[in-house]
């Protein structure tokens, strides 16, 4: 089993992000965090870097459920979904498979909770 899902798109980073944010909104998911990873770079090292963003995916309710059953889990929240550029001018967009993540802590609870999530960030990464 893959640790993330992803899909090609056709069209630019930014729009990209737009709609996938939106898709993320229809299962009651925000974007809580967004990292441009050019601009970091170019501001903190002076190095140019392909167009890429980090995104943190959140939904409160699973976000939740999932801190009250391993206090540590926050070191793996939010999810993370990645949205760059591509070497042939495609974009690409992919999110962490839940599952594969939070399975290694060990904990049934929250095995059984990331099954939930895993669907929603695979219907939504295919659904774009």
């Amino acid at each position: 089993m893959s640790y993330h899902f992803s899909k090609t798109m056709e069209c630019t980073v930014d729009e990209a992000v737009e709609k996938v944010t939106a898709k993320l909104k229809e299962y009651g998911f925000g974007i809580i965090t967004q990292v441009n990873v050019q601009e970091t770079l170019r501001e903190k090292i002076g190095v140019e870097f392909r167009k890429y963003r980090i995104l943190g995916a959140c939904n409160p309710t699973y976000a939740h459920r999932a801190l009250s059953a391993e206090s540590r889990i926050g070191l793996l929240l939010p999810c993370n979904v990645i949205v760059y550029e591509r070497e042939d001018g495609n974009t690409e967009v992919a999110a962490i498979n839940p599952k594969v993540s939070m399975e290694k802590v060990g904990n049934r609870d929250l095995t059984d909770f990331a099954c939930e999530v895993t669907e929603i960030m695979e219907k939504v990464i295919k659904a774009l």
